[in-house]
């Protein structure tokens, strides 16, 4: 079973000098946890939906009009704070020719919650936790007897 038959392609990216604002968006939209960063068309990092929240400004940071008691300002605006400031450089990645067994151990000793794919140097797919246990569904089925298959 290998990754290139689960993993995600094309995959969403975002660039180091996007604001968190703009990955927030991305993840947003397209359901997703993840994002590798792309420079130069090579995989520079990767920032996940964890390192967007602790990088935004806490609901209580920010002012509210009208309030008896002024709260302070928040440190940081996510239009200026950089995907680069709070990404993961050095990423785990994996092949398409890679089995979905070894990044399921991969991501469960590393734990991560996806790899991305890289063939000659280029990101070519990202597997994340759900394609993995999407994989492990369908082989669960395929070896069940007809009489149990759902």
């Amino acid at each position: 079973m290998q990754i290139q038959q689960w993993m995600k392609h094309p995959v969403h990216c975002v660039k180091p000098l996007d604001t968190i604002a703009h990955a927030r968006e991305i993840m947003e939209m397209h359901r997703i946890n993840q994002l590798p960063v792309i420079a130069g068309g090579r995989l520079a990092g990767i920032i996940t939906d964890r390192d967007v929240r602790a990088a935004y400004p806490s609901v209580f940071d920010t002012p509210v009009l009208g309030a008896k008691k002024p709260r302070p300002q928040p440190t940081s605006d996510p239009e200026s704070v950089t995907v680069e400031m709070v990404m993961t450089p050095n990423v785990l990645t994996l092949g398409p020719h890679d089995s979905v067994p070894e990044a399921a151990r991969l991501m469960r000793r590393e734990r991560v919650g996806a790899v991305p794919i890289v063939e000659n140097g280029r990101l070519v797919g990202i597997l994340a936790r759900s394609d993995v246990l999407d994989a492990f569904v369908a082989l669960a089925a395929s070896a069940a007897p007809a009489s149990r298959r759902e």
